[in-house]
């Protein structure tokens, strides 16, 4: 069986580290589609398809944001697996019909998360594991037909809604990323400077087990292939 071929929707305004960071995690034939450039996708010949972080808020009104949100509603109508992450987390909850708000802080650096239901995603996962976070938006209602499947004190860390899954946290980030994303907030000096101190090799270790919701993705994805041929 050929590899799956997936849609990769990069909404990060610097693209370049994000690209390496998503064809790094995902085993898969990505076209890749920068949207923030003025790159839009056509049509829906994919087995899947993955919306990456960005800066922006899944509730502005950018055209680039209407374009996203109007692709990946028909594609979820159309059964295509999708996978959010961070932004694209609360993208996908926000066209399924949840509600996204301000947290009015960051949650910043490496966070526990826990599982509330199992999911085909969080396989080999545990009950709780270490991630990467850095987000000040939230999703802070589920779409109606959604099911939480990760939470920590923060809130909402994961959901599923048949065919499409959301993640807040960032487990394509190696460490350079989580340096870079660390020193670029405008946070208080001791605020960044904590964080920084927790990057460290045996963290970055420990979080590296969540990479393992890229392959149950694309497992989910070979498995509706197998199933639909």
């Amino acid at each position: 069986m050929t590899r799956p071929r997936i849609a990769l929707l990069n909404t990060a305004h610097t693209t370049q580290d994000t690209s390496r960071n998503f064809r790094r995690e995902l085993d898969a034939d990505l076209v890749e589609f920068r949207l923030t450039e003025g790159d839009r996708p056509e049509g829906f010949d994919y087995d899947g398809f993955v919306v990456t972080g960005s800066r922006s808020a899944a509730y502005d009104d950018d055209e680039w944001i209407r374009v996203a949100k109007a692709w990946c509603r028909e594609a979820i109508d159309r059964g295509l697996p999708g996978l959010g992450i961070c932004f694209g987390h609360q993208l996908l909850a926000d066209v399924l019909g949840g509600r996204i708000e301000s947290m009015g802080e960051y949650e910043l650096g490496y966070r526990t998360v826990t599982r509330v239901a199992d999911d085909p995603v969080l396989e080999g996962l545990g009950d709780s594991f270490l991630v990467f976070t850095t987000h000040s938006d939230a999703v802070v209602e589920l779409p109606e037909s959604a099911t939480l499947i990760l939470e920590n004190d923060y809130g909402i860390h994961g959901f599923r809604d048949d065919n499409a899954v959301g993640i807040q946290a960032h487990p394509e980030y190696d460490a350079d990323s989580a340096r870079m994303v660390t020193e670029g907030k405008s946070l208080p000096d001791e605020r960044i400077q904590s964080v920084l101190d927790e990057i460290t090799e045996e963290n970055y270790r420990r979080a590296c087990r969540s990479k393992q919701v890229f392959d149950n993705f694309l497992a989910t994805v070979r498995e509706r292939r197998r199933a639909s041929a």
